[in-house]
């Protein structure tokens, strides 16, 4: 998460060009939305399954980063995928992925929108939003994203194999009724990579029709670059102040902590 906003600075501030990242996590980890509340969170349980614990700086709903790709895409406000505010920058981003996808063979679509009246979960893969990335009406992939200054992020989390309910797990509920319970909503509402497709692709083999479906739905020419001098700094900085320290992580991080930043989820 530092990495991603060290990025964000930097694009923001015209020190680098448009970026799109793809990156696993090691350990495992369960990342929470800006606002949700800890105490969702069955620490105990978590601890046992030997997976870490952060807070994204976008919103959303939890999701467990095990065998899954994240992406990050990073823009400048003046961007041409950035303009026209929150929805009509996830329309071509939504684009762009389901082009990468339907390359590998998925027969995906994006016309999902938010199902209205549904009471807030905490995972992320039970919410349907617009411009969500399904496949026979399951969710497949879960973006957020967050305006800040001069610049715009949007990340998201594609499951590429496993167990879609396996979050249930590390997650609070008032009984273990509830919890099975969770675990079937979440298997009827969302699916994985592999499941969709009935076989397992490489994660290299996603990574490289994801860029191919920014490049030819976006109309982008991407390059290999390394994060610089000034980045790699930032990073640290953020990992020290800001991630790893408890009042981030176990508070309430408030929407209004910035005053020009923007938040919108569909996690």
């Amino acid at each position: 998460m530092a990495t991603d906003e060290a990025i964000l600075w930097s694009v923001s501030r015209g020190a680098a060009p448009p970026t799109l990242r793809m990156y696993a996590w090691e350990p495992h980890c369960l990342s929470l939305g800006r606002t949700q509340p800890v105490s969702e969170v069955d620490l105990d349980r978590l601890q046992e399954q030997g997976c870490d614990l952060v807070r994204r700086p976008t919103g959303g709903r939890a999701i467990l980063h095990t065998d899954e790709l994240t992406y990050s895409v990073c823009l400048h406000k003046s961007d041409p995928i950035a303009k026209g505010g929150v929805l009509p920058s996830y329309r071509r981003i939504s684009n762009a992925l389901l082009t990468g996808l339907i390359e590998i063979g998925l027969p995906a679509r994006n016309d999902a929108v938010t199902l209205r009246g549904s009471p807030a979960r905490a995972v992320c893969f039970e919410q349907h939003s617009h411009y969500e990335i399904t496949v026979s009406g399951q969710k497949l992939l879960g973006s957020a994203q967050w305006r800040q200054g001069g610049g715009m992020l949007q990340h998201g989390s594609l499951p590429l194999r496993g167990d879609i309910a396996l979050i249930c797990n590390v997650l609070v509920f008032a009984s273990e009724s509830a919890r099975k319970q969770s675990e079937r909503r979440v298997r009827r509402r969302a699916s994985t990579l592999a499941s969709a497709l009935g076989w397992e692709p490489e994660w290299r083999n996603v990574v490289e029709a994801l860029a191919h479906g920014f490049s030819r739905s976006l109309k982008v020419h991407l390059q290999l670059g390394e994060l610089s001098t000034d980045e790699k700094q930032r990073i640290g900085e953020l990992r020290t102040q800001k991630y790893a320290q408890p009042a981030w992580t176990f508070g309430k991080p408030s929407v209004q902590s910035h005053a020009r930043s923007q938040i919108h989820t569909t996690a």
